[in-house]
């Protein structure tokens, strides 16, 4: 016997009965953007290496770790995407966005890809919906954004939600700064995880996120880049922070927060479920002000975030089973043909409709109505047409030709 095969590390079949709740998730963003003037983009799944590289940080662990790289027939490095802002960026640049009426406000869904440790609700593929608006620095933006996705975990039902906010300055405004914490490290060496001190040059912004104790403990006697923002920074936070009082959004300030992306500037947020233990992020975003001129752009201020699916489908669970819908053609023998026929024509009026394709017997066949989630039966057989209703078992002959009106198509 042949050896089967199975999902490779990391990835995972989603199976029909749990794409409910994942179809909920994304219907439910597509409202809600939508609403407020989201556009849908749909960008490239691999992109060229050397966007990741420049747009996310060559010193982070994404680019350094996590990506997954290929050279491809004509010898260019392709990346699976590993997040979704750099690609729109791209996109915003090659299609001239830049040159719309500013800000251009875009929403995505789909599969990224990272060589993570797996753990529950975080795969090496996993499942985003993202927001992005560029070509504004206002704080509204900030302001509108962090309660668009405030709403949406909330009519989701994902519960023990917390709001963490915090502004890393500008990348000028915070030079001094990061010098300031390099000393800070290094006079507390060692001390610090070997990760963390491999990285006090390159990215000392992340050893805020070390797991290590040690590290932890350290850390907390270290300079805060919020006690130290200049003048407009901080009005720029003081800014966000009222208008989400303004708008009853509750937040913590974490003067700590940091993200894993180089690209942020001044505000960064995340929001946690605390249903999820120690991994209880289930989105997040913030400012990147640099981000469009690095990839080699007109200056350009933008903000976004992105929802990890598969963290708020775990938070979920399943959702309330739907009310029954559509029809289910239950026939005998000599009545197989038509109930394809009648399967076709309810199909193309607008009804849900589905038949055994088995060749059951009529007792399983009403046991694969019942489970099939249809609302009514139709029954074919000698007696005529028949249709049943299946939650409360009444049945009564009907008009074969007033079926679809019966039905409310």
């Amino acid at each position: 016997m042949s050896e089967r095969f199975k999902a490779p590390r990391g990835t995972f079949d989603v199976l029909p009965d749990e794409q409910p709740v994942r179809q909920l998730i994304e219907d439910s963003a597509r409202e809600l953007l939508e609403a407020a003037g989201y556009g849908r983009i749909d960008s490239p799944i691999f992109e060229e290496t050397a966007l990741f590289e420049r747009g996310v940080g060559g010193s982070t662990e994404i680019v350094q770790k996590q990506m997954f790289t290929f050279e491809d027939q004509g010898g260019r490095s392709l990346t699976l995407r590993p997040e979704g802002t750099a690609g729109v960026c791209r996109a915003y640049l090659e299609h001239g966005m830049h040159k719309l009426p500013q800000p251009v406000k875009l929403w995505y869904s789909g599969p990224f890809f990272r060589h993570e440790r797996p753990q529950a609700g975080r795969f090496r593929q996993f499942s985003q919906v993202g927001a992005e608006a560029m070509g504004s620095d206002s704080p509204l933006v900030d302001a509108e954004l962090i309660v668009l996705l405030h709403d949406l975990l909330t009519e989701l039902g994902v519960e023990g939600l917390e709001l963490r906010i915090g502004s890393l300055g500008t990348a000028e405004a915070r030079a001094a700064y990061l010098e300031q914490l390099r000393g800070y490290l290094r006079e507390n060496e060692g001390e610090l995880a070997r990760e963390v001190r491999e990285r006090i040059d390159a990215n000392p912004l992340r050893a805020f996120d070390s797991a290590d104790e040690r590290t932890a403990g350290v850390m907390e006697g270290a300079p805060k880049l919020l006690d130290q923002l200049d003048p407009a920074d901080a009005e720029h936070f003081e800014q966000v922070r009222g208008l989400l009082d303004r708008a009853g959004i509750a937040y913590r300030v974490e003067p700590t927060l940091v993200r894993g992306l180089d690209y942020y500037t001044r505000t960064v947020f995340e929001f946690h479920c605390d249903r999820l233990g120690a991994q209880s992020q289930v989105g997040g975003g913030g400012r990147y002000d640099e981000l469009v001129e690095q990839l080699g752009g007109p200056a350009t201020p933008a903000a976004g975030w992105a929802i990890g699916v598969d963290r708020i489908a775990l938070a979920l669970g399943r959702p309330a089973e739907p009310e029954r819908a559509g029809v289910f053609i239950v026939a005998d023998d000599r009545e197989r043909e038509r109930a394809l026929s009648l399967a076709i024509e309810l199909r193309r009026a607008g009804l849900r409709a589905e038949l055994d394709l088995a060749g059951r017997a009529f007792k399983g066949q009403m046991k694969q109505a019942d489970r099939s989630g249809a609302r009514h039966a139709v029954i074919l057989d000698s007696e005529g047409t028949r249709l049943r209703d299946l939650d409360s078992g009444e049945q009564r002959q009907v008009d074969p030709g007033a079926l679809i009106e019966e039905l409310g198509a």
